[in-house]
Formats: C-alpha cells, structure tokens, sequence
C-alpha cells in the first residue's frame, strides 16, 4: 500500500503539478475504486479541495460519462480518470480541457502498473517524445509492416502529431498514465492494406493468436483469427461502420511498460507501435464514435515518406 500510496503521490505533484487549493476531481468505478480512492487520499494530504465522483462501469471504451460528471469535470483544475473503461475518447475529457483542466486517464489500470510505471522517468519519456515528435513532423505517408504479416499504408498529411509525456502542468493538458507515446490520426479514408495485430487487442487482451484484417478506404472489411477475432467482430458490428476507421497510429516510448493485456500500458512499451479502431475526433480526425480499440503490433517496421524509423521494433533513426 505504501507504494501505492508514493505512485499517487507522484503522479498528483510531478505528473500533474497539483497545488495547494486546486480542485482535483477523481472519477472512479467499482472495478478501479481502491486505486480511485487512493489518489483521492493523497490528494486531500496536498490540501487540495479534493472530490471523489463513482460512475457505474461504461459497457466500452469511449463511452460518454453521465452528463454531471462531465458537468464537474469542467470545472475541476484536475481530472483523473480512473475507471475501468477508458473515458480519453470521448467529448466530456475534450470540453474538460477546453475549459482548462488538466487530465490524465488510467483505464484499467492494475496495483502492480500503477506501483511499476508510475515512477518511471517522465522527463527522459518526454523528451524523447518530443524529438521524434518533431521530426515525424510534416510526413504525409506511413507504411507499416511487420513480419507477422502487417502491410498497411496511409496518409498522415496535415495532422498534428500528439504527444503523450506524462507531463501535464498547463491547462488544457491531457495525457494517458502510464504514459510515452506519440500518436497521429491517419487521413479518413487513406488507409489500405492488411493489418495483423500480435500483441494486444483492446477489449480481448493479450492474444494467443493474431488478429488479422482487410482494411480498404480506411476501413476494415474483414476480421479473421479465431476466438479473438470473433470477439472483435461482436464489439465492432455493436458501433457500425465507424467502428472500424483507422483511427490512430501510436508509437510507444516507455522503457518500463510491459505486453500485460492492459492496453492502457500496452500501447506504451518501447518498440512497438498500436493501431486504433474507431473514434479520432478527439485528437485531429473527423470520426465520432463511442468506440476506440487500440491493438498492439509486435516487432513492426515502420517507415515516413520512405525513411525508416523503426525497424522490427527497434528504431534506427538517429537524431
């Protein structure tokens, strides 16, 4: 518990950079309410106007939270969302920071991540973050592949590249915890190839075997691969097309994270890159939808404009 206990200690003062006074908002669900109400300890020994909200568990990720949740997230100078489903996707964390609050979303997260991840180096991740960041800065064409049997391409052209540095002191600023990653909404559209997700799938887990999909126009077409394929298909066809737009592409830079099945830290282990389904409204695209599943590549090479930046998962640009 001790550790626990530092790990949200961290995260309010050097994560967040809470302040004596702030109020801090931590939105929890039964799943996650030991570790919701840990951060809210914490956050009342900083003498910060500390509020505790508990939602009933979204049915996925993306899903919107009540209407005064997110009515109370507006007016938080702290938002930390940690629930079970992911609530990073959707428009009551977007109008939070539009009216200045700083929020970082930990769904699904576990005690052994939050106690691992919590204290890694955020300022090496960040930096690291912001210097490939920028040179992905202005690529208007991404190819993916991947021995597994990944061959996917499609455009980046005009879209803001996104961080996600585990520092979030300005108002407005959102980040996932655990973070490290650098995020792009592909052009809608664009995307055209195969995509065969190895890792992780969002909703499923850690697969035992690949996922693989057809992915014309931005879309998939179709989803084959057993069991877990068979469970994506449920969760998409409940959304309908949009569920299944090329959402994101995300590269992650944590040294610390670990492949557990929590896409929350999968998506963040240094040498692999994710690729989301569904919603991007919230980061650069024009897809709306109560849906977004990351699924985590292996091993991926992945190339801007030509260029390698990644290869097999180890990256060889040099900057």
């Amino acid at each position: 518990m001790e550790e626990l206990n530092k790990s949200a200690k961290v995260t309010l003062v050097e994560c967040m950079g809470v302040k004596k006074g702030e109020t801090v908002l931590v939105v929890s669900d039964k799943p996650l309410r030991d570790l919701g109400l840990i951060f809210f300890e914490e956050a009342v020994k900083l003498e910060t106007e500390a509020i505790y909200l508990e939602i009933i568990p979204r049915e996925n990720h993306g899903v919107e939270p009540p209407v005064a949740v997110a009515e109370a997230m507006k007016k938080a100078d702290v938002v930390l969302l940690v629930t079970s489903k992911s609530l990073s996707h959707t428009a009551a964390r977007e109008r939070a920071c539009e009216m200045g609050a700083r929020v970082a979303s930990m769904p699904g997260i576990t005690p052994e991540m939050m106690a691992r991840t919590l204290l890694a180096g955020y300022k090496d991740i960040a930096e690291n973050c912001r210097k490939y960041a920028e040179w992905i800065k202005g690529a208007k064409e991404v190819h993916l592949k991947t021995a597994a049997g990944t061959d996917l391409k499609f455009s980046i052209e005009g879209r803001e590249i996104a961080l996600d540095t585990g520092i979030l002191h300005s108002p407005g600023d959102f980040g996932n915890l655990p973070a490290g990653e650098v995020f792009v909404a592909p052009v809608e559209g664009t995307a055209q190839g195969i995509l065969v997700v190895d890792g992780s799938m969002a909703g499923i887990g850690v697969l035992e075997e690949p996922i693989k999909m057809e992915v014309r126009e931005g879309y998939v077409v179709n989803v084959t691969g057993g069991k877990s394929a068979e469970s994506l298909k449920k969760i998409l066809d409940c959304y309908g097309k949009d569920a299944r737009n090329i959402a994101e592409l995300g590269i992650g830079f944590n040294p610390r994270a670990r492949l557990t099945g929590s896409v929350l830290e999968d998506e963040k282990v240094l040498g692999t890159v994710h690729i989301a389904l569904g919603d991007n409204s919230t980061f650069g695209g024009r897809v709306s939808v109560p849906s977004h599943l990351d699924g985590v590549i292996l091993k991926p090479t992945l190339l801007f404009d030509g260029e390698i930046f990644m290869k097999e998962g180890r990256i060889v640009l040099e900057l």
